[in-house]
């Protein structure tokens, strides 16, 4: 089984076989690169364990690979925090639940994808930004519940 690991302070998505390397790109991250997502318009990209609940060929960046972002512990930080209501976490953990994703419409915001158009521009509003030709690389290796650690 692949595991994607995006490291952002080096801005590199490495993808691995079992425990060997198997691919490193260079990639672009939220525009406010230090810290992880609370919001929708913080500019941040989350950081902790995700995986892919939606693979998308016909994205508007080229290909896209979706996380499951907010996951249940950003639900329950945000609930805490006070971003969202219990009816947003319920929501949220639903989604989780009942089809792997999660509720993208909360104020915690979510679509957050891996996908192309690095050759655009190099950062994002919470995505991982890879150039087209290697989201192309991966994106049939890639399978839905695909792991994806997302470090500082």
């Amino acid at each position: 089984m692949l595991t994607i690991k995006v490291l952002k302070s080096k801005k590199i998505l490495q993808v691995f076989q079992e425990q060997t390397l198997a691919f490193e790109f260079p990639i672009g991250i939220g525009k406010n690169e230090i810290g992880h997502k609370k919001t929708r318009s913080d500019l941040r990209t989350p950081e902790g364990e995700y995986k892919i609940c939606v693979k998308n060929d016909q994205s508007k960046f080229h290909l896209s690979l979706g996380l499951n972002y907010p996951n249940l512990n950003d639900a329950k930080n945000g609930l805490i925090a006070g971003h969202i209501t219990s009816e947003e976490f319920k929501s949220i953990l639903e989604a989780q639940n009942t089809h792997g994703g999660s509720d993208w419409s909360t104020p915690l915001g979510g679509a957050i994808y891996i996908h192309g158009g690095l050759e655009d521009k190099n950062w994002s509003e919470g995505c991982v930004r890879m150039f087209n030709k290697d989201i192309e690389t991966i994106y049939s290796l890639i399978e839905k519940e695909t792991p994806v650690l997302i470090a500082p």
